[in-house]
């Protein structure tokens, strides 16, 4: 092999190293972009939460129908009012699974949030929802584009999913949505929010 191969041979390994670093990189920023939102909302922190959407957003939680752009999102998250105290929001963010696009400028996630929601001497709920989101590198720097969350269940917390659950939640009567979501089974229905990726072992989709 001539030097110049070598050297060719070289720069083609050390620009595939560049591009795992960098896909590594992405990967983390996703993940801690997803993990902020959880503890945004947790504290009712509704510019921040709604700082870390794109501009062209959109915004899908349960069946509340869907909120297009981040200033329609702010306002949405601050139709949930200012923090109490004794009223608890935690959205525990878990199991992402981050698929970014080979150009780095597009990535999808699944994870999933435990919600831990009420107020003192008053109702309080245990819930579950799984995410299928999609980010986008805006101005240089990765934010949520579409963030579809699926109600899996809320149940009261003294009596639990066995005993039992409450019906899928829909529009606010006094803040409808851009858009109408098409409603979906909840547990104790079965039922499957679709997946952004195929099964990474079979290539099953």
């Amino acid at each position: 092999m001539s030097l110049e191969d070598e050297v060719r041979t070289l720069r083609e390994k050390l620009a595939q190293v560049e591009r795992k670093a960098q896909a590594a990189e992405d990967h983390n920023a996703i993940v801690d972009l997803q993990n902020s939102y959880g503890f945004y909302v947790d504290k009712s922190q509704w510019d921040q939460v709604a700082d870390l959407f794109a501009r062209d957003a959109t915004l899908e939680i349960n069946a509340r129908g869907r909120f297009f752009g981040q200033d329609r999102i702010r306002d949405y998250m601050h139709h949930f009012g200012p923090a109490q105290d004794g009223v608890l929001m935690n959205h525990i963010q878990l199991q992402p699974v981050v698929h970014v696009a080979p150009d780095g400028q597009t990535a999808h996630c699944r994870c999933r949030a435990m919600m831990q929601v009420g107020r003192l001497n008053g109702e309080a709920l245990w819930g579950e929802a799984i995410y299928e989101n999609d980010y986008v590198r805006e101005d240089g720097v990765w934010k949520i584009a579409t963030l579809r969350a699926y109600q899996t269940f809320y149940t009261p917390f003294d009596k639990g999913w066995n005993k039992e659950v409450l019906p899928l939640m829909t529009a606010f009567d006094d803040f409808p949505p851009d858009e109408l979501t098409q409603e979906y089974p909840v547990f104790p229905q079965h039922f499957v929010p679709p997946f952004h990726y195929r099964n990474p072992v079979s290539g099953r989709a």
